[in-house]
């Protein structure tokens, strides 16, 4: 589920999350990586793991991580768990 036994070659862009630090719901992509929210299901790649899979999060979360579209400096961006 969250194996992690992956070589380099098989990491593609962007940032890799340690399998490690997250639950088997975000490593599945059913939960945000960030801030642990199921629903609705995170649609937006945040990263991916070292096996390659893609991991999810929210539109709130992305933005605060920089995965989203741009947001204005002046624009406040709050995420709730």
């Amino acid at each position: 589920m969250c194996a992690s036994d992956a070589g380099a070659d098989a990491i593609s862009d962007g940032y890799v999350y340690d399998p490690e630090s997250l639950s088997a719901e975000q490593c599945t992509g059913d939960a945000c990586a960030v801030c642990h929210t199921r629903w609705p299901r995170p649609r937006i790649a945040l990263g991916v793991l070292p096996d390659g899979v893609s991991v999810f999060g929210c539109g709130d979360c992305a933005a605060l991580v920089g995965a989203g579209a741009p947001v204005a400096a002046d624009t406040r961006v709050f995420a709730a768990r």
